[in-house]
Formats: C-alpha cells, sequence, structure tokens
C-alpha cells in the first residue's frame, strides 16, 4: 500500500491510497469463493460455480463492489496510520461514486479528514503556580477540632431576650390549616424543635420567624412552594397554601463541649488534647500527600492553557464534549441511575447540565491542545518503547494483539497523542515554579472548581 498526503486548507488533507495489485487479485479471488459457497447455483455443487454464471446470477458488479467496499474499509485507517496524521472528524470520500476495483490491476482511492490544528503557546517557559501551604497549620487542625465538637453539639435555652436568628433553635407551639380551614395534623404539634435553616420547612417559614423571642405570636399565610420540602412534600395537589399560628414557646442555641483532656478521653478515645491534634495533623497530611499531586497537575494544566494562541475548534469541542457525554452515561448505567434523577440528587437542571458538560469540553480541549504545543515545542517523543509499554500496562490478556488490532483499525495515533500529552504534563509539573496560596485566596476558595 501507497500513501500519499496533500495538505488543503482550514486542517484538512487528502490521502491518496493505492493498493497493490496482489492484494486486488487475491481479494476477488476470495471473493468469488465466498459467493460460490454462500448462494446455490443450479446445476452447480456448492463452491463449485464459475465466475459467469455467479455474475450472472448476482450481477457482472457485486463481486467488484463488496471488494472495494472491503479494500476502502480495511485500508483507510491504515493509511490514517501510515501517513502519521490525528485525524478528526469521518472521512469524506467525496459525492461521485467510488470507481469499482478491476481484477488484476492496483486499485487507488482517496479521501479528505480534518487534522487536528498545530497549536501555539504564547510562551513555553515553566508555569507559575500558587499551592496551599504543605503540611498541617494551627489552623486548619483548629477547623478540623471545631468540626469535630460540633458533632457533639447540644441545644440549651437561649436567654429568654434572644431573638430567632438563622443559627437558632425554637421550641414553638404551631397550629396549621389549609386553604380550607382544615386542621394539618402532619404539621400541627403543642411543642416541637425546629432548627432555622434545616430545610424541614421552607425558607419563606424562616423568614416569617426570624427576630421573633420567646412569648411571641405571629400568624401568616404561605403559599406551598413548588419544590416540596420534607414538611410540605405531603400536602402536594391538596391545598395552595398553609396558614399558620406559631407561638415560640423557647428560642434555643446550639451548645459546644468544652475540649478536655477527659473529654476526648471519654468521647474519641486518645489521650489528651495534644495527642488528638498530633492526629489531626497527620490526617491533614495524609489528605495532602493524595491530593496535592492532582491539584498541583490540574492548577498547571489550567496555567498552561491560558497561554493557548487562538480559538479552540469547535470540531474539537464538541468531539470532547460526546466523549465525556458517554463516559458519564455509562456511570449512571453502572449506577443503575436515571439522567432525572441525578438532576435531581445534584439540585440541576437539564440546561445547567448541558451547559456544565460543555464547559467542561471546552476546558479539557484547551488543556490536550495546550499540552500538544508544548509536546511538539520541547521535542518530546513517544517511542516504540512506550507504545509497547502502554499496551502493557493496559491488562489485556494479549498486549501484542491488542496492538496490532489498534494499529489496524488506525487509531495508533490515539495511543501516541496519550504519551505524549502524559509526558508533556510530568515535564511541567516538575519544573513548575510554585509559591505559596496567600491566606485570601485560600478563604476566597480560588482554585475549588478547578481542583
Amino acid at each position: 500500500m501507497e500513501t500519499k498526503v496533500e495538505v488543503l486548507e482550514d486542517n484538512r488533507v487528502k490521502v491518496t491510497v493505492t493498493v497493490d495489485e496482489k492484494v486486488v487479485t487475491d481479494r476477488v479471488k476470495k471473493q468469488y469463493k465466498d459467493f460460490a459457497n454462500q448462494y446455490t447455483f443450479p446445476g452447480f455443487r456448492k463452491g463449485k460455480a464459475p465466475r459467469q454464471v455467479i455474475d450472472n446470477r448476482l450481477g457482472k458488479d457485486a463481486v467488484a463492489a463488496t471488494v472495494t467496499d472491503d479494500i476502502v474499509n480495511g485500508h483507510y485507517p491504515k493509511a490514517i496510520e501510515a501517513a502519521g496524521i490525528y485525524p478528526v472528524g469521518d472521512p469524506d470520500f467525496g459525492e461521485d461514486q467510488m470507481e469499482l476495483v478491476k481484477d488484476k490491476q492496483a486499485y487507488t482511492f482517496a479521501f479528505e479528514i480534518g487534522t487536528k490544528p498545530t497549536p501555539e503557546l504564547s510562551s513555553y517557559d515553566p508555569v507559575e503556580i500558587e499551592m496551599p501551604h504543605e503540611g498541617a497549620t494551627d489552623e486548619q487542625i483548629d477547623e478540623e477540632i471545631d468540626a469535630l465538637l460540633d458533632h457533639y453539639y447540644e441545644i440549651v435555652d437561649a436567654p429568654a431576650n434572644t431573638k430567632v436568628k438563622e443559627d437558632k433553635f425554637v421550641d414553638m407551639k404551631i397550629t396549621a390549616t389549609d386553604d380550607n380551614g382544615a386542621n394539618i395534623e402532619s404539621i400541627t404539634s403543642e411543642s416541637t424543635q425546629y432548627g432555622i435553616g434545616s430545610g424541614l420547612y421552607p425558607k419563606a417559614f424562616d423568614d416569617e420567624l426570624i427576630g421573633l423571642k420567646k412569648g411571641d405570636t405571629k400568624q401568616f399565610t404561605m403559599d406551598l412552594p413548588a419544590d416540596p420540602t420534607a414538611m410540605t412534600a405531603s400536602l402536594m395537589g391538596k391545598t395552595q397554601a398553609i396558614n399558620f399560628d406559631i407561638e415560640i414557646l423557647q428560642v434555643k442555641k446550639k451548645k459546644l463541649p468544652e475540649l478536655t483532656d477527659e473529654w476526648v478521653m471519654q468521647k474519641i478515645g486518645v489521650e489528651s488534647v495534644e495527642e488528638l491534634r498530633k492526629e489531626m495533623a497527620e490526617e491533614i497530611e495524609s489528605a495532602q500527600e493524595s491530593s496535592f499531586p492532582r491539584m498541583k497537575e490540574n492548577r498547571v494544566l489550567l496555567a498552561l492553557a491560558d497561554r493557548l494562541v487562538g480559538e479552540v475548534p469547535a470540531n474539537l469541542v464538541e468531539e470532547s464534549e460526546a466523549t465525556l457525554l458517554q463516559d458519564f452515561f455509562q456511570q449512571l448505567q453502572r449506577g443503575g441511575l436515571t439522567l432525572d434523577a441525578y438532576l435531581q440528587q445534584a439540585g440541576i437542571t437539564s440546561q445547567q447540565f448541558r451547559d456544565d458538560v460543555k464547559q467542561q469540553a471546552e476546558d479539557m480541549t484547551k488543556q490536550d491542545l495546550a499540552l500538544d504545543a508544548y509536546a511538539a515545542h520541547a521535542g518530546i517523543e513517544a517511542t516504540d518503547e512506550d507504545i509497547v509499554e502502554e499496551f502493557r500496562n493496559a491488562g489485556a490478556s494479549d498486549p501484542e494483539n491488542l496492538m496490532q488490532q489498534w494499529k489496524d483499525n488506525g487509531q495508533m495515533y490515539l495511543v501516541r497523542q496519550g504519551i505524549l500529552r502524559q509526558k508533556a504534563a510530568k515535564e511541567l509539573v516538575e519544573s513548575a515554579i510554585v509559591t505559596e496560596e496567600t491566606p485570601e485566596e485560600k478563604k476566597s476558595g480560588k482554585h475549588s472548581k478547578e481542583d
């Protein structure tokens, strides 16, 4: 097989492929034999019908058309591999009908296909990023301990003049009726404890309680919310509104336990507060050890993507989006979830989901192109040894056979591309200039989305 590549406009190429005469001859001979065994021809035993009889019965172009399809479909992926191009999209074989093969003659066909653009970066200098402080700080340990104490809180009475706020609890007498004046037994209570902002009731209910204090009463009507809460879900379709008559019996507050050696021994099982802080520090450092490498790589790739020159091609973003969606729906299927169930759990709309996937696809494509640009500039290569090792690490029972299948399918460019990007990312991470993140950036959660 001979392959010739002609560069066209808009990141497209024309690939012309010439298949050897022997390949064509062997394929034609085999196809006649296959048809002779596949069909029954009166007067001839199975597999013994001559070519002229087969042509008369199936049509003079039946064999040629079948062989043409087989040769084109079998050789265009190999041509892509031989040409060393990185294809984008499907090949276009032209609007005109493709010529059919002729027995004992070499066969030439051509196709056009999109290729990955040659990206450039505004700078190839080492990337500069900021990372959190390595090691556990006193502030981080304090935060962990505060969260631990919060797990063991008690609810106690607040002073009588304390007003209801978002962080308070109330004991209240509550009477609820529907829009026909009938009592709603599931809500009505002589005394019930409720945490403001807990979500048991809608926010509109909480807003009515804010500012009240012990002994205050209040009557108000609240429309049934479209998004039900735990206390309103059972009323959907039964009433349009709820009439409330509230009396605040007691405003309450959260009380955290006192952090003492005795308390940590009793509740946590460690000897002292000092020992607890030591264990907390070790847990923080262990978490950093597992999360920081990925965080560092993410931040390096984000910084590198900002250096990409020009717009990201829409067709590449679409390919990335299709891949993300395919992977996502496979995960849903494995988890036994529907898309609607996922959206409900995540608390997002279908439009928000689509927008998020599109943004992820664009970010991923920018990072990939930036890595491609860096790899080309740095002269990074994917060697034969790298490729063989990649297939060995894939866990296949027969790596050599799998590698040959990828070659035959014209997919080896994907392996090379992945290796180049891995090598580029590793080199960029190792050479990155890292400074410590400031406390202000940490509090603002500047990198929370990316990490």
